[in-house]
């Protein structure tokens, strides 16, 4: 059995679960609004599991398996985005569940390690494919894994930079998304 081609590959799903994390935590990272309590470390927590996590996580399963069960995706760099997606979903699972259950942030530094090596792959792929509005995206997330580092491990500097990566990020991702769902869906050429 055979499928066609698909030209539409989820990606703006992705972007958007991404950006809306992001923007919810930088604000509390990097202005310290609101302020951490229990009850915004849950609410924070729910979010990170249910918007960055679980969108980019559906994501990166629909994309590994248009590539490899149905071949329906044929972009090769689409592989780094089905990773990408796939592992940050997983990622955000955990950030939102430690965030919501108030557990020590410090275990993260470990995982900041192998965030930052996946976004600098992520870079690579990308400049090189010629998308280098997607490989602008993974320098952003190669700074807020470097950022996050310091983070962990209880700079407050660290913080502060985790937070402005944050926003930065999150804007260049509602830009992707927008940039997605607009030339997929009408037909216009928004950079991407």
């Amino acid at each position: 059995m055979h499928f066609a081609v698909s030209m539409f590959p989820p990606l703006a799903l992705g972007f958007f679960g991404l950006g809306t994390g992001y923007l919810i935590y930088g604000p509390q990272e990097l202005l310290g609004w609101p302020k951490r309590d229990d009850r915004v470390d849950r609410a924070t927590g729910i979010w990170g599991i249910w918007l960055p996590g679980f969108c980019q996580f559906v994501t990166g399963v629909i994309l590994f398996v248009g590539l490899t069960w149905f071949q329906v995706f044929k972009e090769k760099p689409l592989y780094m985005a089905a990773l990408a997606f796939s592992a940050y979903g997983i990622h955000w699972f955990a950030i939102g569940y430690n965030r919501m259950k108030g557990n020590d942030p410090r275990p993260n530094a470990g995982m900041t390690v192998a965030f930052f090596i996946i976004s600098v792959v992520g870079a690579i792929v990308f400049f090189v494919a010629g998308d280098w509005p997607v490989g602008l995206l993974f320098i952003g997330l190669s700074l807020i894994y470097f950022s996050d580092f310091f983070a962990s491990i209880g700079m407050r500097i660290g913080e502060r930079g985790l937070g402005l990566f944050h926003i930065l990020t999150g804007l260049w991702l509602m830009y992707l998304m927008i940039a997605t769902a607009l030339n997929f869906s009408l037909g216009w050429s928004l950079a991407l």
